[in-house]
């Protein structure tokens, strides 16, 4: 893999990773509403996720879903099933005016453990991310060359991307903290998140491509 060609994986990631998805919605909303150091665990949770399905495409997995698209549209469909329920979780949340200085979320303890897993389950709701690592990933390698190490390179290197636009998102969501302090805002940022999260289970459930 020549230095160019890594440029343009570096160029292509970052346009992809940027674009508005379930994972960039949800440590947006984390964050927003209980605070940038909680959404941490939110993003390690997505990141665990696309890390094993990367690497797990690496191991052939990918193709074969490829050959067996019953698999894939099953993992779509309950991947679709997950966004759903999350989107009308968020939708029906109860909210509240805060008190005092408290920030919104304060109401409710929500552990680390709890936003790990959730942003593990967000993550690997979506199968495309094997077939993503299975199309994309193969266009930067070298067949010439050592493929492991190529591999590696590309997947540090989405790693360091990915997580950086969690930080842009995190940040973007902890500016709207104070604003969620009042119980009407907070119902409309519930309804749009949570109308978001449908639309992307919409979007899954229906397109095959």
């Amino acid at each position: 893999m020549s230095l160019h060609t890594w440029w343009l994986f570096v160029l292509m990631t970052f346009v992809v990773s940027a674009t508005p998805g379930p994972n960039m919605l949800l440590v947006l909303s984390m964050s927003a509403r209980h605070g940038l150091r909680p959404a941490l665990a939110t993003m390690l949770g997505c990141m665990t996720s696309l890390l094993a399905m990367m690497s797990i495409s690496a191991a052939g997995l990918g193709a074969l879903l490829q050959m067996f698209p019953a698999v894939f549209d099953a993992l779509r469909l309950a991947g679709a099933a997950y966004l759903a329920y999350l989107g009308v979780k968020c939708w029906r949340a109860p909210v509240q005016d805060a008190v005092g200085d408290a920030a919104p979320g304060d109401e409710v303890a929500v552990s680390a453990g709890a936003l790990y897993r959730q942003g593990m389950l967000v993550a690997a709701s979506n199968p495309k991310a094997i077939l993503f690592a299975v199309a994309f990933f193969p266009q930067f390698i070298n067949p010439e060359a050592a493929q492991a190490v190529q591999f590696g390179i590309l997947l540090l290197t989405f790693s360091v991307i990915e997580v950086g636009w969690y930080f842009v998102y995190a940040l973007s969501g902890s500016r709207l903290a104070s604003y969620l302090q009042r119980a009407s805002v907070l119902k409309a940022f519930n309804r749009l998140t949570g109308g978001a999260f449908i639309g992307f289970a919409a979007m899954m459930a229906t397109v095959r491509e």
